[in-house]
């Protein structure tokens, strides 16, 4: 589940991306919940939230963000006089254990969620399940740049780090990746991935799988 910024600008200094350590993973929400605010899938699970959509886009992303400090997953960011400007977050080769406190985290979001956004949510994770390539590999989940600092490239530093994080585990073929925006696509074949599947979840979402073998 891809936005980022990956056209970069050559008149601007660059920040390095560095791991985010996890007792800034609030960062990481807050940069990922801008980056994504009207992004098709948060459009589409969100559908019914009404004048409440921000909160509930806050509560969806800092679910997930909880997440993946519980699993110890790599997060990545870049930062600009001290604020947390882009995120990168992965899921590393295997498969991902059940662990209760995450399930007791999903459950309290789909609460707030209501019936109707939890149904849209599964039936995403479920395709996203399906579709997903065999192999060992790392899942780049999402990759988000704060809207302002649209034209800075960092969403390419980003995926850049991705890359070599991968190209340095023996356990990893390559990355895998979705996205629901269709301009994305020529964007990440550009950048060597190549589409594994695509479907169209509902009237108004596709989803593609993209994948790019480790150099």
């Amino acid at each position: 589940m891809q936005r980022s910024d990956l056209e970069p600008n050559p008149n601007r200094k660059t920040a390095d991306v560095l791991p985010l350590p996890y007792a800034r993973s609030h960062e990481a929400a807050s940069a990922l919940a801008d980056a994504f605010h009207d992004y098709p899938v948060m459009r589409f699970i969100l559908a019914d939230a009404g004048d409440v959509y921000d909160e509930r886009l806050d509560a969806l992303i800092g679910s997930y963000v909880r997440a993946k400090v519980l699993r110890r997953h790599p997060i990545l960011g870049l930062e600009e006089q001290g604020l947390v400007v882009g995120v990168a977050t992965l899921s590393p080769p295997g498969e991902l254990e059940a662990m209760p406190e995450i399930l007791s985290e999903r459950e309290a979001l789909w609460e707030l969620l209501g019936p109707g956004g939890r149904a849209r949510q599964e039936k995403l994770i479920e395709v996203w399940g399906r579709l997903e390539p065999s192999g060992p590999h790392y899942t780049l989940n999402m990759l988000g740049v704060r809207r302002a600092y649209a034209g800075t490239g960092y969403g390419r530093r980003l995926l850049d780090a991705v890359h070599d994080i991968s190209s340095r585990d023996p356990a990893s073929e390559g990355v895998i990746l979705s996205t629901e925006d269709p301009k994305n696509v020529l964007l990440y074949e550009h950048f060597g991935y190549e589409v594994r599947s695509h479907e169209r979840v509902a009237e108004d979402l596709e989803t593609w799988i993209l994948f790019r073998k480790n150099d």
